[in-house]
Formats: structure tokens, sequence, C-alpha cells
């Protein structure tokens, strides 16, 4: 058994490394990274292979796969992305499309390539991590929101057009609200409201990607929170994201 995880260098990627090297998964461990990749795989108990490589260009990401595709990959886990805090106006361009490349096109890509083989022998995992942040618009995170919503929906998609082929292959999207990882500090943010730990996010999302789950969303708050956006105008819900996004102190 073997899997690939992208954004493994520490946050979600890392502790997914750690929970499925103890389930026996043998680990492709995918970023930018090295050291920090080095140290994680003394932790593990399984094989693991540490591939330096930057996936926010579509060239790498086709590096990638034609590294890994003789590996029968069982589980591919598309954890690689980054938040920014602001107002749109305000934001760098440079960097908000630095984010679409990496939060879209490298999830994309790596989900069209792995998706076709895993197709051809009729078995697979692919999870997506988008996030709660998905089912609303964002003012003040606009791009963000955007790209995750992008991620959910192309699953979602997805996933419907398996089951229509009657497809033993899944794929599924990870939706959680605020986790204690390095994703604050790089959005430069710091979040005002409770936040879930990793391990906790992680293992109930490979718990729930076994039962087939298609939309993954870890922690009571977080369910309670998204149902209301479902059924809130969006007027009101642009009101109250705003309201989220502003408690947020600037680091």
């Amino acid at each position: 058994m073997k899997a690939l995880i992208t954004g493994a260098s520490s946050g979600l990627g890392a502790e997914f490394a750690k929970i499925l090297s103890d389930k026996g998964y043998d680990l492709i461990l995918v970023a930018r990274r090295k050291k920090k990749m080095e140290t994680l795989a003394k932790q593990l108990k399984t094989n693991v292979k540490i591939i330096e490589l930057d996936i926010s260009s579509t060239y790498n990401c086709m590096k990638l796969y034609d590294e890994v595709k003789k590996e029968k990959i069982d589980i591919l886990i598309n954890n690689a992305g980054f938040g920014l805090f602001g107002k749109f106006n305000d934001t760098k361009l440079d960097s908000e499309l630095d984010m679409i490349d990496l939060n879209i096109k490298t999830v994309h890509t790596l989900t069209k390539l792995f998706l076709k083989d895993f197709k051809k022998r009729d078995s697979g995992y692919i999870l997506n991590v988008a996030s709660a942040a998905a089912f609303l618009p964002g003012p003040l995170m606009s791009t963000y929101y955007a790209t995750k919503a992008y991620v959910l929906h192309l699953t979602l998609a997805i996933n419907e057009e398996l089951k229509k082929d009657s497809s033993n292959v899944y794929i599924g999207a990870l939706c959680p609200g605020p986790v204690d990882t390095e994703f604050n500090k790089v959005a430069k943010v710091k979040f005002n409201l409770p936040s879930l730990t990793s391990n906790y996010v992680c293992e109930y999302a490979i718990k729930e990607m076994f039962k087939n789950k298609s939309i993954i969303i870890p922690g009571v708050k977080t369910k309670i929170g998204i149902y209301l956006s479902k059924i809130l105008p969006t007027k009101l819900k642009l009101g109250v994201s705003y309201k989220i996004q502003e408690s947020k102190d600037k680091c």
C-alpha cells in the first residue's frame, strides 16, 4: 500500500503522513522543504520517498507524475495550498496568481492524471483538501475562498461521474474550519475562533475517506456553520463572512 501526499513538510500534510504510516502505508512526500520532510521521515514507520519539488507549475506536476506513475499509488492526498488575507484591492496580484496556480491548477492537474490510472484499475482514493471556506464568499480572503470553492465543486462533480460509471474509485473533499497549522502564518492572519488540531482533522478525514464520504467536515461547530451557510440569504452570508474575516488580527 502506498500514498502520495503533497504539501507534506508540515501541518495537515505531515499529520496525514504519520497516520498513514502507522496504518502501514509506504509514502511519497512532496513539498519544497526537503529538510522538514527528512526530519518527518525519521518519525515514520514505513518506507518513505521524498520529492523536493515546487508543484505550483503544471510542468512540475507533469514531472512529478512521470516520476511516480509506475508505482502503484493507492491514495493521493492533494494537500498543498496557502491563503492570503486582505482587501482584494490591496493584496498583491503575484501572490494571488501563485495561490490560484497551487490551490487550483495543481489540484486539477494531479487529480486528472492520477484519476485516469485509478479508473483503469478501478481502485484508489483521491482526497482533495478544500475548506469550510468553500461554502461561502469570503471578503478579505476573496481569492482563497474562491479557490477552495473550485476544489470542492470539481471534486463533487467528479464524484458524481464516478458513481454514474459504477466505479470503485473514491474522490472526496476535506472541508475543515480553522486548524492549528502554519496556514495562519503564511496567510498573515490570527484566528480568533477555536482551532482544531491537525491530528484530529486528519484522523477524522482518513476515517471518513474509507467510508467513501464525499464531503468531509471535521468538528460539530463547523458542520453547524456550513449548514447555516446553505439556508441563509447571500446578503446575510456576506455580512457574517466579512465580520468573521475582520475579526482576524494581522500578524
